[in-house]
C-alpha cells in the first residue's frame, strides 16, 4: 500500500480539509452516508465509477480521520455499515454549500471543463 513519504503541509485550515477530504469520492460518500446509505454495496450502486478497492480505501481514511464509524455484525454472511459520526456530520452542511455552488454554476463549470478536454 501507498505510504506517504512527505509530511503534510497542516499551517491553516484549507491544509487541514484538503488533507481530511483529499480524495475523489470521499465527499460524496460522506454525502450518501448521510442520506441513509450505509452498506458498501449500495455505496458502490451509488458511485458506480469507483472501484470497490477505493472505495474501501477512501471510507478506510474517513474512519481513521473520525468522520465515519464502521460497524461489523458478527454474522454469515459478514454485514457492514457505515455511519458518519458527530464530527462527520459536521461537514454535511459544508458539503451542501460546494454543492450548491456547483449547481448555480454548472453550465459555466462544464463548459471550462469541456473546453480543457478538447
Amino acid at each position: 500500500m501507498y505510504e506517504r513519504k512527505i509530511i503534510p503541509n497542516l499551517n491553516c485550515g484549507l491544509d487541514l480539509v484538503g488533507e481530511v477530504l483529499y480524495g475523489k469520492w470521499k465527499m460524496r460518500l460522506l454525502w450518501f452516508i448521510n442520506e441513509g446509505h450505509k452498506r458498501p454495496s449500495e455505496l458502490q450502486r451509488k458511485i458506480p465509477d469507483a472501484t470497490r478497492r477505493v472505495l474501501n480505501i477512501q471510507l478506510k481514511e474517513l474512519e481513521e480521520h473520525e468522520l465515519v464509524s464502521k460497524i461489523i455484525y458478527p454474522v454469515v454472511p459478514p454485514k457492514v455499515e457505515y455511519s458518519l459520526t458527530d464530527f462527520g456530520k459536521t461537514l454535511i452542511p459544508v458539503i451542501s454549500a460546494i454543492g450548491n455552488w456547483g449547481d448555480e454554476y454548472e453550465e459555466r463549470l462544464r463548459a471550462l471543463i469541456l473546453k480543457r478536454l478538447d
